[in-house]
């Protein structure tokens, strides 16, 4: 061989290895959603008789006219999830980068008790206060409304946690304090300056947050009893059958449909999340 060439170098037995083990985990995390894809095409009888298969039916629009004739809208479902779970996620992911900025950046005498007591809230279950949130939303008539399911979403202590670890080594106060000496005022400095630098943490919280409000169950069947007011997962819950047969197909389809967003919403901010990370794999 002549010098100078560079010698392509073939992937050894460990990293073969290493592929082979992802490729099969791949596998294992696709194979539910397929199964799932697949049951939505097929009959009740059919999933009864073969409760695993990877091969459609013919039974779609079947599945989805039992589906539509049961309580299930998907239109006014897909409605009312989007607002709740996009206000949410608006909500969740920019007051919480703000209470991040401000334990990062300013100088206050209570920065680390306020801190403390944050981390603190965290670790209170939801559960343990949703009877009284609920008995307070009755009680000023917000009940059949959807900003008791969004407001609440302001204060979230995991979110604070994260935008902080990540805002430390990221943003610089030097870049602060010249845009204060440039006359830049403090909201002007966060909202252009910090929420640019935070695009990945943003990202990543904001699929989260999306993920979790769209498949959040509890709250919003206490609070709406409306059958207009009905988000996606409430709808879903309430697909059964009459005493004597479940149609499980439809049950499928509805769950389908509700995957959905989640795979778009993913889609849409993973490459905030892969920039993030190649952005932290560079030394200076």
């Amino acid at each position: 061989m002549e010098k100078g060439k560079t010698q392509k170098k073939r992937p050894s037995g460990v990293m073969l290895l290493v592929y082979g083990l992802c490729i099969v985990l791949t596998l294992l995390s696709i194979m539910p959603f397929l199964i799932m894809v697949v049951n939505a095409t097929r009959s009740t009888t059919e999933i009864q008789q073969h409760a695993i298969s990877l091969l459609p039916s013919k039974y779609l629009l079947n599945n989805l006219k039992i589906l539509t004739g049961k309580s299930f809208n998907p239109i006014v479902g897909f409605k009312n999830s989007i607002l709740i779970s996009t206000g949410a996620t608006i909500c969740t992911v920019y007051f919480s980068t703000l209470t991040a900025y401000a334990l990062v950046v300013y100088e206050w005498k209570m920065r680390k008790a306020f801190f403390a007591f944050v981390m603190g809230v965290m670790m209170i279950p939801s559960q343990l206060v949703s009877i009284g949130f609920y008995q307070f939303i009755y009680k000023i008539h917000m009940t059949n409304n959807f900003l008791p399911l969004i407001l609440p979403a302001v204060a979230a202590p995991a979110c604070v946690f994260f935008m902080r670890q990540f805002m430390i080594p990221t943003l610089h106060i030097d870049v602060v304090n010249s845009a204060r000496i440039d006359g830049a005022r403090e909201f002007y400095t966060f909202n252009k300056i910090a929420l640019p630098m935070m695009k990945p943490a943003i990202a990543t919280q904001a699929i989260f947050s999306f993920v979790t409000n769209w498949n959040s169950l509890f709250l919003p069947m206490i609070l709406l009893t409306k059958q207009e007011k009905y988000t996606m997962p409430v709808m879903v819950s309430l697909l059964k059958g009459d005493v004597y047969k479940t149609e499980y197909g439809s049950i499928y389809l509805g769950l389908t449909l509700t995957v959905l967003p989640l795979f778009v919403v993913y889609f849409l901010l993973s490459k905030y999340i892969i920039a993030g990370v190649a952005l932290g794999g560079v030394k200076e």
